[in-house]
């Protein structure tokens, strides 16, 4: 094996040695909310609707412009945690898109994710909301559950956005 080659590969064994604890993964997907694009923009930018539809949030409360503290309690399969951290929208382009970012620790870890949330129109009072984006995971919630996180995220945004279509609705 060429040196140099050699030492790119122990680099990078050393640098996954050193992020054993931490998880990334792809956040992704597509939710059909049956409303007008407008109105689904409004329920995603109020503060309550947030609130009540995040899973696990306990509190949201403002903190300046366009940014949050919350406090959440979510858990993965058996690991169960209390969650502080923030959340800030950015790049606001009504009504078709902003940026989600979302950071938290607890004492099983921290979370930090970073998404592109898209509204489109796609018919006459439906709107399909896309999520793409990046998330991080570590601690014992990463080494413990890392199996399990891709699954819950997914299931943890279809909850979000299920509650969102039934406000939407109501």
């Amino acid at each position: 094996m060429h040196p140099i080659a050699w030492e790119r590969k122990w680099s990078d064994r050393r640098a996954a040695t050193h992020r054993a604890g931490e998880k990334k993964l792809k956040i992704e997907g597509s939710y059909e909310i049956k409303a007008a694009r407008e109105r689904v923009w409004d329920l995603l930018n109020d503060v309550d609707v947030l609130r009540d539809c995040i899973p696990g949030c306990e509190s949201l409360t403002p903190a300046g412009p366009d940014t949050f503290e919350a406090e959440l309690s979510v858990g993965i399969g058996m690991i169960r945690g209390s969650y502080s951290g923030r959340v800030r929208i950015s790049d606001r382009k009504k009504p078709g898109s902003y940026r989600l970012e979302i950071e938290g620790e607890g004492p099983g870890g921290f979370i930090k994710g970073d998404a592109t949330i898209t509204l489109q129109a796609t018919g006459e009072s439906v709107t399909t909301v896309t999520v793409d984006g990046d998330g991080e995971v570590g601690g014992m919630l990463a080494r413990v559950g890392q199996r399990l996180i891709g699954q819950a995220s997914k299931s943890l945004m279809k909850q979000f956005f299920d509650c969102a279509g039934k406000k939407a609705r109501g």
